[in-house]
């Protein structure tokens, strides 16, 4: 990954590490709550609402080729059960670590003796800049492999009706009287031969009685 460009360190996801400096082993822990930015999770299934409090504890360790940075975050999440629709909530808490390098120092911690153009070594690796690194891509990546993929508002949840798209957990002696369609069908065809007898029965009368008139006769 490049440089970050221009941090500003009044961005609450900016940190500064000059109070810790570079000498190998040297510890800093820090506390800060911050407001989510937008889309803070698994977009369209669940996350952290914006503006919603974000509580971050952070320990940094300064080691030879940057600063590792280890931390916890904790927030509240909202999303919906993909079983029954309803809104629910859940607490996450969504653990880290990441280092982000020293940008004149290579993955040993050597410092460059100079420049090269290692732009595909660099491409998963984050960067310190005037000292000041930027959490957010470590938060948002964190935060969504700590949420479920298919959030439930209880594990047995029994979801909605097939039929009706009643919610079972509010009836839980809710059914539908289902007729097996292979003996729907034959059910129909009894019933039109039940239907043809009557029909037969009820017309026999009048063709017969010409035939008895002619015989009078």
């Amino acid at each position: 990954m490049a440089l970050n460009a221009r941090l500003d360190h009044r961005n609450p996801l900016v940190f500064d590490t000059h109070e810790l400096g570079r000498r190998p082993g040297a510890l800093q822990r820090l506390t800060r709550e911050i407001d989510a930015p937008k889309d803070l999770g698994i977009l369209g299934v669940i996350g952290v609402p914006e503006g919603a409090p974000v509580e971050l504890e952070l320990r940094l360790e300064s080691v030879m080729e940057g600063v590792l940075v280890t931390g916890t975050a904790r927030a509240q999440a909202e999303g919906e059960c993909v079983r029954c629709l309803e809104p629910l909530e859940l607490d996450l808490e969504a653990e880290f670590q990441e280092m982000f390098s020293y940008p004149d120092a290579d993955d040993r911690g050597r410092v460059k003796a100079e420049p090269a153009d290692d732009a595909e070594e660099d491409e998963d690796r984050l960067f310190l800049e005037d000292g000041l690194f930027d959490l957010e891509p470590v938060l948002r990546d964190a935060v969504v492999l700590a949420l479920p993929m298919q959030p439930v508002c209880q594990d047995d949840c029994p979801g909605l009706c097939s039929e009706c798209g009643a919610r079972l957990a509010d009836d839980p002696g809710h059914h539908h009287d289902a007729t097996d369609i292979r003996w729907a069908a034959l059910q129909g065809l009894a019933g039109s031969l039940e239907d043809g007898e009557k029909d037969e029965m009820s017309g026999g009368v009048p063709r017969s009685a010409p035939a008895d008139e002619k015989q009078e006769k």
